[in-house]
C-alpha cells in the first residue's frame, strides 16, 4: 500500500472518531454542559455547537472536501479547549484525581489538535495529499 492510501484510511478513521464525538454531544448534552466554563454565556448551546463542529469536520475528512479548512478550524477549536477548559480544570482541581483527569484530557485534545494540523497542512488547494 502506498502512503496516500494509508493516509486516506487514517483520515477517514479520524473522521469516524470525530463523528462519534459529535453525536455524543447531541445524545448527552447535560453531562457535557458542565464543562463549559462559567465565564462563557450560553451553557448547553455550546455543547451543540461543538457537536456540530465535530460532525462537520468529520464529514469534510471522510468525503475529502475542504480538508485543509476543516483541519485548521478543528485544531483551533481544540487548542481553545486546552486553554479555556482543561488547563483551567487542571490548575483549579481540588484533588489529585481531578487534576489527573484534566491533565489527560488536556493532552488528548492537544494531540487531536496536532493531528488536525498535520491533516490540514498535508493537503494542497485541490484537496489531495501532498506527496514528497
Amino acid at each position: 500500500m502506498n502512503n496516500a492510501i494509508i493516509s486516506r484510511i487514517a483520515i477517514i478513521g479520524f473522521g469516524i472518531v470525530l463523528a462519534i464525538f459529535g453525536i455524543k454531544h447531541f445524545l448527552d448534552p447535560e453531562n457535557l454542559a458542565i464543562m463549559v466554563p462559567s465565564f462563557i454565556p450560553g451553557g448547553k448551546i455550546w455543547v451543540y455547537i461543538v457537536g456540530t463542529a465535530f460532525i462537520l469536520a468529520a464529514i469534510a475528512f471522510i468525503i475529502n472536501r475542504k480538508v485543509k479548512l476543516a483541519g485548521y478550524l478543528l485544531a483551533l477549536m481544540l487548542i481553545i479547549f486546552v486553554i479555556t477548559i482543561h488547563l483551567r480544570g487542571y490548575m483549579d482541581a481540588g484533588d489529585k484525581e481531578l487534576q489527573a483527569i484534566s491533565f489527560v484530557n488536556m493532552l488528548k485534545d492537544l494531540a487531536l489538535a496536532c493531528a488536525a494540523l498535520v491533516i490540514g497542512s498535508t493537503y494542497d488547494n485541490t484537496q489531495t495529499i501532498v506527496r514528497d
